[in-house]
């Protein structure tokens, strides 16, 4: 993709190049926050989703191994038994009452299947395949963890931002109002035009409670994140200064981007295991041949137990046909629909992440020329803010002009902050779309 650059003015807006290079690794330090990417860190260690997650692929691993030492190579066990038994000679019809003796015995086996079809190594690459998707998933709840916490702080931010404005706004309603009253003590106001602004007063008051409550909501949101409960101490408080926007946002080739993003691989990994899977069945219409064999000793005390004449031993082969089994059919079309499911799911999966792609993209140009507008439309909102409230004060402004203005005003600086923070969350969301450097 040729390089094109997207940039606006303002203290979240500086320029960004698209460039074609990987994502780095850790993404988060590009936003040159210490108090994130302390954070992300901090989540790292502590987050219950990860610890599940790397205990499901612990578990993976640990079953392929089990199932390859149990089909990869010979089983052998060893048995060491002793017993007391009694017999009556008089069920063969043989005088001599009852006789009773020990039997001491020592034997060692040995068992193969020579998986002449190659289902057991389908099964183990159907295993393997079920490795790399829990493997996938995890990097995938890592990317998914960092790019939480990086919106949640965000949103923080904002709201941060938001609050304060409000703030101000508040206290320069409180001057205005003051000054009215004034004006109808000198008796060139109005008690109309005194109610109007503490009305506007009251209305702008209330505005503060609902932002603080959503910016508590994402603090104990962080909190939780990071592995944490809610309130503790410790937790950072970000402002949108902490964020910068990086100068390059990096962009792949669709080939690549395939090889990156954790739920394609993890899809591609799923449609391994079905393709196993019906290898599989097919093994299972073929002949299975297994090899065993034997060598012990027996006798009636364990003195001679190893003795001459004590030596017991045993070769064995058995190979099965399946020769009437309706049901292995009907297994192997099961296998071979899920397969094609599989295959069906890993297109859609590739699909919706080129679009997903492209639609950040397309999200980064549109709102950093929406924000260069925001930014205009904001300058010029404070200049008529400025000019009515300077003519409000000689009398030649109308209370109702004053409100206009303010309230102009104040929609202008909630959009610039809503846009400077929404210019950080789209690059969260272009590094998350482009896979979140994982390493291919």
């Amino acid at each position: 993709m040729p390089a094109a650059t997207v940039s606006s003015p303002g203290a979240q807006g500086a320029s960004q190049q698209f460039v074609t290079a990987p994502v780095p690794i850790h993404w988060w330090t590009e936003f040159q926050s210490a108090k994130l990417t302390a954070l992300v860190e901090r989540a790292f260690a502590a987050s219950p989703t990860l610890a599940a997650a790397q205990a499901t692929l612990q578990q993976a691993q640990h079953s392929l191994a089990a199932t390859a030492g149990n089909t990869q190579l010979p089983q052998i066990s060893a048995k060491l038994g002793a017993q007391r038994q009694g017999t009556n000679a008089a069920a063969a019809g043989v005088p001599g009452g009852e006789r009773s003796y020990s039997l001491y015995s020592a034997t060692v086996a040995l068992s193969y299947d020579l998986d002449l079809a190659g289902g057991n190594r389908r099964a183990l690459e159907a295993l393997a395949a079920q490795v790399d998707y829990q493997s996938y998933q995890l990097q995938g709840a890592r990317l998914s963890l960092a790019a939480s916490l990086a919106l949640a702080a965000i949103t923080q931010a904002q709201l941060t931002a938001q609050i304060s404005a409000t703030e101000d706004l508040i206290g320069t309603q409180e001057e205005q109002l003051a000054l009215t009253r004034k004006r109808l003590a000198l008796g060139v106001g109005t008690e109309q035009d005194v109610l109007a602004l503490q009305t506007q007063l009251e209305q702008t008051r209330a505005v503060v409670p609902a932002l603080e409550n959503r910016r508590q909501q994402t603090r104990h949101l962080l909190a939780v994140l990071a592995g944490q409960a809610p309130g503790q101490a410790g937790m950072p408080e970000f402002e949108l200064a902490d964020f910068s926007l990086p100068a390059q946002l990096p962009v792949s080739v669709p080939s690549e981007l395939a090889r990156r993003r954790p739920d394609v691989r993890a899809s591609e990994a799923l449609l391994q295991a079905a393709s196993a899977q019906y290898g599989v069945a097919v093994a299972k219409l073929y002949p299975q041949l297994n090899v065993s064999a034997s060598l012990g000793s027996q006798a009636l005390s364990a003195a001679s137990l190893f003795g001459a004449g004590s030596l017991l031993w045993g070769l064995g082969g058995q190979i099965v046909q399946p020769l009437f089994t309706p049901g292995l059919r009907e297994s192997v079309k099961a296998a071979e629909a899920g397969l094609q499911a599989a295959q069906a799911n890993y297109q859609q999966t590739v699909l919706q992440s080129l679009r997903n792609v492209a639609d950040v993209l397309r999200t980064v140009e549109n709102d950093a020329r929406a924000q260069q507008a925001l930014e205009r439309a904001h300058d010029l909102a404070q200049g008529t803010q400025r000019l009515v409230t300077a003519r409000q004060a000689l009398g030649v402004a109308s209370y109702l002009e004053l409100l206009q203005a303010q309230q102009q005003a104040q929609r202008t600086a909630f959009d610039v902050l809503e846009m400077r923070a929404r210019r950080v969350v789209n690059t969260v969301s272009l590094y998350q779309a482009m896979g979140g450097g994982q390493v291919p």
